[in-house]
């Protein structure tokens, strides 16, 4: 954290910088810029005061000003609130006074002026409480089970002034197993800060935790977000020691000799290297806690390793030579100058072809891909045992042991991509078990759960990176845990997981097909840091250019001309994505979150609030006559395209048979439309008076349901060139044949063309960074 001391006001579990515009939660950064972030520093300068919504408008927004203004206020404290984890209902920071304004109503804090003997800032207005003691307003009552100190948070109340915040953060998803919760507000308060005070009265007699935790009052557990190393470089790959306190990762360095297999100690800033060659990867502990299996693929060959977990030679496994977890043959050789002994693996003539590999809680045996199966190798004799038998054109990977070593958990892939599926198989081998069917990409070996009841795994499901928990018994639908994380590890003891999250920035990119060269540029920088956006759209004249962007500290749409200057903030919903022209160039429609759901809304750009069309949709667009808008809607229980009049009424469904991100003809004669949310979607086509729905052409595969574009000729999209760099190419109605318009660097998720097809917008990173998390106190 930097800035001056006296910028610093805290608040709750809060501390919020106003020289630097950061704010933090328990020492977590949390992301609060641009509006949102100066409606609080106004706040946090007047504790207790009322500001009025006049008084906002005139810092926030001086003179005139292009978007709705009573929109653009409830969209940034709206997104305040969420931020705090707060509620308009019942507010512990951000009060509403109905048609005049706001009160910030929690006690703040500045260290810089604040002692142990002095008097706390604080509005007491909320709570009614005297000053500097923060209100109580959730007790955990019940049995108490032993764990670790760390992961349980309780701190030792020396005097009424530190009484803790017992507010736990709202966890979607976490598993409250260890009593039953009484939440307080209004009235009731009363009763739950007499509570409190006998509890702090009887915990500051006390000097150990032990007499408090048989009183049976305890804190709820806090997940805790941070990241695990502060390298600047990328991280990947994280695996936990036997007893949670470790992590392994692969480090990709920008010299070769910083790059390998490391290892950091959790609650330490120590992080030891173990190897020093950049291909390696996947590491995998044994259960003593004393070696490191790990993975070496380049284009030369693919070897499973040992090292030992605190520094060491490594070792390469070989028919002569069997190594065992606790074999004392990890010793530099002289001969070699890096002092490393390395032993070719022999894998039974079975040739590996990812790098996953995990470790059997036993220690005899190590799982790894072998052609498209799973494999077992002995650890004793170097021999290896096929366990699964994926059906023809799939692939088995990603093996994970249960705690008991008895079962494996995968995935099985199919050449045709999707679906990808988790499955379970014994260690014995024999029949598999799926748990779910996945119709998007799994993003690295799942993993058990710390009670093995659930497989926590990666998906890019909704077009994004995120992590998901699915029942291993129970049919049910996967509940996302994380919006931005991949490669999940879980730890076995300490309640604690790690991930991979990948920060970018996304710009926003022009090619002109017809150049020499395929000259491409940039046209709009760093739109956004989230996988959302910037979903840019040229209009009907080719004169402006809409985009998304969060610039403004929410997700909204914008304007500019088509060289991306004099951008226009056109919205100020809180979120809002997806920008379709009008026809005639004065109206933008678009989906924003909602109340309960996404909602398709259209702005007019002479000024004014959107109108919501519709409840429960999404990727909107307009009729080439500008009287409907068509989008995609689960209305009728699964994703179909629907339809709504331009100026709002009664909605009418348009396909049967599954479809999404429509898009309508240049003639008026045809709607078109992705037939899936997932990736490599195909296009169908319906008239737009009804009719047959059909495949356009199994030659059209974009790369996702927003990369592709209809114009004069035809259909233009993003795809694979089978050969590495993505292509643009265009699918000609005359011909129905496909051919290239040149080549981007990376595959871009939004893309749309020039009515001629001659000029391309698509978005892709203007910079990109791999990053390891850890999450303490992870059910």
């Amino acid at each position: 954290m930097s800035g001056k001391q006296s910028d610093r006001i805290q608040f709750g579990p809060f501390e919020a910088d106003l020289h630097t515009h950061e704010l933090w939660k328990h020492g977590t950064r949390i992301k609060l810029v641009g509006q949102p972030f100066e409606v609080l520093a106004i706040f946090l300068a007047r504790p207790g005061e009322l500001v009025t919504r006049e008084e906002l408008r005139n810092r926030l927004w001086p003179g005139d000003t292009f978007v709705d203004f009573n929109h653009g206020l409830n969209a940034a404290v709206n997104r305040l609130r969420e931020a705090l984890c707060d509620s308009a209902d019942d507010p512990r920071y951000v009060e509403t006074l109905p048609r005049r304004g706001y009160r910030f109503v929690a006690s703040v804090i500045n260290p810089a002026v604040t002692r142990d003997d002095a008097p706390l800032v604080s509005s007491g207005v909320a709570s009614g409480v005297a000053s500097g003691i923060a209100p109580v307003n959730h007790l955990i009552v019940g049995p108490i089970e032993a764990q670790e100190p760390d992961d349980r948070n309780i701190s030792v109340v020396a005097s009424l002034g530190s009484m803790p915040d017992l507010t736990p953060d709202p966890a979607p998803q976490a598993e409250h197993r260890r009593g039953w919760g009484l939440r307080f507000s209004g009235g009731a308060f009363l009763l739950a800060f007499s509570a409190a005070l006998t509890f702090g009265v009887a915990v500051a007699l006390v000097k150990k935790v032990g007499p408090w935790a048989e009183a049976g009052v305890v804190q709820t557990p806090i997940q805790r977000i941070r990241p695990l190393v502060n390298l600047g470089d990328d991280t990947s790959d994280p695996a936990f020691s036997p007893d949670g306190s470790r992590v392994a990762f692969h480090r990709g360095g920008s010299r070769p000799e910083d790059s390998g297999i490391f290892v950091k100690t959790i609650g330490s800033d120590q992080v030891v290297q173990l190897t020093s060659n950049p291909d390696d990867q996947c590491p995998a502990w044994s259960p003593d806690g004393k070696t490191i299996a790990f993975a070496r693929q380049n284009k030369e060959e693919f070897g499973i390793y040992m090292v030992p977990a605190d520094g060491g030679a490594e070792q390469k496994r070989d028919a002569e030579r069997a190594l065992t977890p606790t074999s004392a043959s990890f010793h530099p050789n002289a001969a070699n100058v890096r002092g490393i002994s390395e032993r070719r693996l022999d894998t039974g003539g079975v040739t590996p072809r990812r790098g996953a590999i995990a470790w059997s809680p036993d220690g005899r045996t190590i799982a790894f891909s072998g052609g498209a199966s799973i494999f077992l190798l002995s650890l004793e004799n170097s021999t290896a045992r096929q366990v699964t038998q994926p059906p023809p054109l799939s692939e088995d990977w990603g093996p994970a042991f249960s705690s008991d070593g008895e079962k494996l958990l995968f995935v099985r892939s199919s050449e045709t991509r999707f679906p990808e599926e988790l499955m379970t198989i014994s260690t014995n081998g024999g029949e598999v078990t799926q748990i779910l069917s996945e119709h998007a990409r799994i993003l690295g070996p799942p993993q058990w759960s710390f009670d093995g009841q659930s497989v926590i795994f990666a998906s890019d499901r909704g077009s994004h990176p995120s992590l998901w928990r699915v029942s291993v018994d129970a049919h049910e639908a996967p509940v996302e845990i994380n919006d931005s994380g991949a490669y999940p590890a879980v730890s076995r003891m300490g309640y604690r997981l790690a991930y991979q999250r990948i920060t970018r920035s996304l710009s926003v990119w022009e090619m002109d097909v017809t150049a020499p060269g395929k000259e491409q540029h940039i046209l709009v920088p760093s739109t956004s840091e989230t996988d959302q956006g910037p979903g840019p759209q040229m209009s009907p004249d080719g004169k402006k250019l809409a985009f998304m962007s969060d610039r403004s500290g929410t997700m909204e749409i914008w304007v500019s001309d088509q060289d991306g200057r004099n951008p226009i903030q056109v919205t100020a919903i809180g979120s809002a994505g997806t920008p379709r022209w009008s026809p005639d160039g004065q109206s933008i429609v678009f989906d924003g979150r909602g109340r309960d759901s996404n909602s398709i809304y259209a702005v007019s750009l002479k000024g004014g609030a959107p109108r919501m069309l519709a409840a429960d949709g999404v990727v909107p667009c307009w009729s080439q006559d500008g009287k409907w808008v068509y989008f995609a809607s689960r209305n009728s229980g699964d994703w179909q395209v629907w339809k709504v009049p331009g100026e709002g009424g009664a909605l009418t469904q348009v396909t049967t048979r599954g479809g999404h991100a429509p898009l309508a003809s240049l003639d008026g004669k045809y709607i078109y439309y992705a037939k899936t949310m997932y990736a490599n979607p195909e296009i169908w086509q319906i008239p737009v008076a009804g009719g047959e729905e059909r495949l356009v052409s199994a030659l059209v595969r974009p790369v996702t349901w927003a990369s592709w574009k209809v114009v004069d000729q035809g259909i233009v999209f993003a795809g694979s060139s089978g050969t590495g760099r993505p292509v643009v190419n265009l699918f000609s109605f005359a011909t129905r044949r496909v051919r290239p318009l040149g080549s981007l660097i990376t595959v871009p998720f939004w893309l749309d063309a020039t009515r001629d097809g001659n000029t391309i917008v698509f978005d892709q990173p203007g910079w990109e960074q791999a990053q390891l998390m850890l999450v303490e106190n992870f059910r």
